[in-house]
């Protein structure tokens, strides 16, 4: 691992103050806390968490990038999709769980606009008040006329509606447990204080996980690791509780079920990202650094047909993005275009197997909707 750049000391008091607080926490529950729950303290814990706290994120001078910051085509392209469903449902919603920086929302409102499809009303779910300042300076600055139709919740939507759910790198954040397999049993893992210092501890696993474990495919070695979202099933059942009829459509990096849990991948998918860099630790820089896993979209599948909706579609991202039209985005530019170098080299980024174009993929999850989604013309179902 590189050596990884020294935060400033605003941001490093800040997350020693959160180190505090979480080592607290672990003395009052008894001396240990699962790894899930220092995920979600780390990421979410009110005003010092990664997604809670001021600190910038996203973009350049942030952490990472993602698609819709490196361009505009695939918010273009993601509108092409949602074009598709809101002609058939005759207008609707689009509700967008985190919304990062508010590039993507801009630049799919600007182009469902010109479209002439827009939603009845864009929702944007964000429980950072600062994300949300963020987001609404991006559409301020690209959608001015648009802004009364855009609505910032910091709760699920009470009553069903129609329309689409959006979620972009969004399940990546979720908290995960992780677990290792010690003498053919499943063991889980949880974080202790050793000389004020947040360490690991295996245990035996609670029975949930034990249950998850033992029902994923293959037989694993000893002294596997990997990590399991025992959340999922619960925020699936969430969506499909909001949406009457309509579209889910979550873009994340990942793999199916057999592919995540091989005998290969014997370290999981846990990793970190500060200042565009990635490790895979963790227990440093609390608070001012990503922590992500890949998503296992076999158990997403899963979760949705247990919660009554159709999977209606699975690919990755490069397939979604030419199915929707990126080339023809692309082509709409003349050669000399000097916009035309700047957008080939986007389209690299967002579709190439070497990049962003296999890892990343998309799945369309359905209610009550009997239509052949415009993205998903290579389905990959088979695959999961």
């Amino acid at each position: 691992m590189s050596v990884l750049p020294q935060p400033d000391a605003v941001a490093a008091a800040q997350s020693q103050y959160l180190l505090r607080s979480i080592i607290q926490s672990i003395h009052a529950a008894g001396g240990k806390i699962s790894f899930a729950e220092l995920m979600q303290r780390a990421l979410y814990t009110p005003q010092l968490g990664y997604y809670s706290s001021p600190l910038r994120k996203f973009g350049k001078f942030g952490d990472f990038v993602t698609a819709p910051e490196i361009s505009p085509l695939f918010s273009q392209c993601l509108a092409r999709q949602c074009q598709q469903v809101l002609s058939h449902l005759g207008q609707g919603v689009i509700l967008e769980f985190g919304a990062g920086s508010g590039m993507m929302a801009a630049e799919l409102l600007k182009e469902l606009q010109q479209l002439d499809s827009l939603p009845s009303v864009y929702w944007i779910v964000e429980l950072s008040a600062d994300l949300q300042q963020q987001q609404y300076q991006t559409l301020q600055q690209h959608v001015p006329e648009l802004l009364n139709q855009i609505q910032w919740l910091d709760k699920l939507p009470e009553q069903p509606f129609a329309g689409i759910i959006l979620a972009n790198e969004v399940l990546d954040a979720m908290p995960v447990e992780r677990f290792r397999v010690v003498d053919g049993q499943i063991q889980q893992c949880y974080v202790e204080v050793v000389d004020n210092q947040l360490n690991y501890q295996f245990a035996p696993g609670e029975t949930e996980l034990q249950q998850a474990v033992q029902a994923l495919p293959g037989n694993f070695p000893d002294g596997y690791e990997s990590e399991i979202n025992l959340a999922l099933p619960a925020w699936i059942q969430a969506l499909a509780a909001m949406l009457d009829t309509g579209l889910i459509l979550l873009i994340d990096y990942g793999f199916p079920q057999r592919e995540y849990y091989h005998v290969q991948r014997d370290q999981g998918t846990l990793m970190c990202h500060y200042q565009h860099q990635s490790h895979p630790d963790p227990l440093i820089l609390l608070g001012l650094q990503d922590i992500t896993a890949h998503i296992d979209f076999t158990a997403v599948a899963q979760a949705a047909v247990a919660a009554n909706l159709e999977v209606a579609g699975y690919t990755s991202q490069a397939n979604f993005l030419l199915a929707t039209g990126l080339l023809e985005k692309l082509s709409s530019y003349s050669p000399n275009d000097p916009q035309f170098f700047r957008l080939s080299q986007q389209v690299k980024l967002l579709t190439l197997p070497s990049e962003m174009g296999e890892l990343f993929k998309a799945m369309a999850l359905t209610a009550n909707l009997d239509l052949p989604l415009l993205g998903f013309s290579r389905d990959e179902r088979g695959r999961l």
